[in-house]
């Protein structure tokens, strides 16, 4: 089933140029409509599908809650006593003996049960059994955070991803399930809801654009390889899908019903959700390879792609395989408990159709990451680029303005203290006469000479 996933690939901000959308026309529009007329002639219209007392189910349903609990009916025994909610003995009580021992369930007072109800006689303990717990409260709370993780993560796009997995849902009950049961065929119907679930998953989720388109045409295609391989190979292993369940179904319905071809159905609709991750994964690499450089060729982006989807397929195959494997744990347990070989494990009918499942959806998945790259690079070549937004250069480091320091006003000069020699005359054949500074005027000023020694008197004349 497609499965909502939020991938924030931008998938729509580039429009097409005209040769991209001519192709895609091209490519897309055949299939679609094969899709939509395929899902028309497979619906049972004017089919009413007859269910519950009128195919031999005499069994109803019946809610109740245990009100005791006593283990004493006997060994391995315990006597639970539960009031009905609903039914024709709504609010009665009855005492029913279940089964105790390992592995059988354990009643509390309190909890809410679900009967089996045989329509004999309402106020009579011999017709109910119990057969489940109500479990429908904590499914929904669990459902409630599941939206709210995906809303709070992806915002607008989980709440389209929320969009795209109730539609499949639509998808799955109002269409695949009931023309199946009407008797057409499993495999074709797999494939026309795999289509229809393909084109409103992908398109609501990421946007209508040429990726997506791209993304859809890749899906399709693997969906197509699968079909056919797992038709191949289950004919060359002899697999005839008829496991327990299968033959209930079948008994029940008193009609035809090709099992192989409900065994396919299961592989596709198992491999759809994990082919959407791969698709669109693959389909945006490319893409933003193609914008990095626009001077790649159709074989550059082709070989650069895959170099991508190798790191991808590894993960991809793994989660398949163990979501297979999880699903048949308990029938690989008890077969190994009959002390049978490896290879008569693997290779027993019911083992066999989950590894025949597992392969066919692994190779699909596999054959995803080439055609789905080799798909987007042919389209991307075509593209017209736009120009990546410029990234917002980082702000130069701001020169911090010169902080305004006020200056002490100079000290007006002293008036220059005239100092000299009064007895130096000026000479005028020097030039126009300047006051001289204080050391020039002294170094300038000539050795004034000494004057004359007086003799001393002798006394004598």
């Amino acid at each position: 089933m497609g499965h909502g996933h939020g991938h924030s690939h931008a998938l729509n901000d580039e429009p097409a140029s005209e040769r991209v959308r001519t192709l895609l026309m091209w490519l897309l529009v055949p299939l679609a409509l094969a899709t939509i007329v395929g899902a028309a002639l497979l619906y049972p219209f004017g089919h009413e599908q007859k269910t519950g007392a009128d195919i031999g189910l005499h069994q109803k349903p019946v809610e109740a809650v245990v009100t005791g609990v006593q283990a004493n009916c006997g060994e391995k025994c315990v006597a639970v006593t539960v009031k009905m909610t609903d039914g024709d003995a709504s609010g009665q009580s009855v005492t029913i003996p279940s089964v105790d021992g390992p592995g059988a369930p354990r009643f509390q007072v309190g909890d809410e049960v679900v009967l089996s109800y045989s329509g004999s006689q309402p106020q009579a303990a011999e017709s109910y059994q119990i057969v489940d717990f109500q479990r429908g409260w904590s499914l929904v709370v669990l459902a409630l955070l599941f939206a709210a993780a995906v809303l709070l993560l992806g915002r607008w796009q989980g709440l389209a991803a929320l969009g795209a997995l109730l539609l499949s849902f639509v998808v799955l009950v109002l269409f695949i399930m009931p023309s199946i049961l009407a008797g057409q065929n499993p495999l074709m119907v797999a494939v026309a809801g795999a289509g229809l679930i393909m084109f409103v998953v992908l398109y609501l989720t990421h946007g209508i654009s040429a990726r997506t388109s791209t993304a859809v045409l890749g899906t399709l295609v693997s969906l197509a390889l699968i079909g056919v391989l797992g038709a191949l190979f289950s004919a060359l292993s002899r697999l005839t899908g008829l496991d327990e369940d299968t033959i209930n179904l079948v008994t029940v319905l008193g009609t035809g019903i090709d099992t192989r071809g409900l065994l396919l159905a299961g592989t596709l609709i198992g491999a759809l959700g994990v082919l959407d991750d791969v698709t669109v994964t693959q389909t945006s690499a490319v893409w933003e390879l193609r914008r990095a450089n626009d001077e790649l060729t159709w074989r550059e982006l082709f070989a650069a792609g895959s170099r991508i989807g190798r790191d991808h397929m590894s993960s991809v195959v793994n989660t398949l395989v163990m979501a297979y494997a999880g699903a048949a744990l308990p029938l690989l347990l008890a077969i190994s408990l009959a002390g049978r070989s490896m290879g008569e494990i693997l290779t027993a009918q019911q083992i066999a159709q989950e590894i025949v499942r597992t392969l066919v959806g692994s190779i699909g998945l596999v054959a995803a990451i080439p055609v789905t790259t080799a798909l987007a690079a042919l389209v991307a070549v075509r593209q017209e680029v736009a120009p990546a937004s410029p990234q917002p250069s980082e702000p130069e480091p701001s020169t911090p303005e010169p902080k305004t320091v006020k200056r002490a006003r100079p000290a007006k000069p002293r008036p220059t203290r005239f100092e000299g020699d009064l007895f130096t005359g000026y000479d005028p054949d020097k030039g126009p006469w300047e006051r001289p500074s204080e050391p020039r005027a002294r170094r300038a000023a000539p050795a004034r000479p000494a004057p004359p020694a007086r003799r001393r008197s002798s006394g004598s004349p």
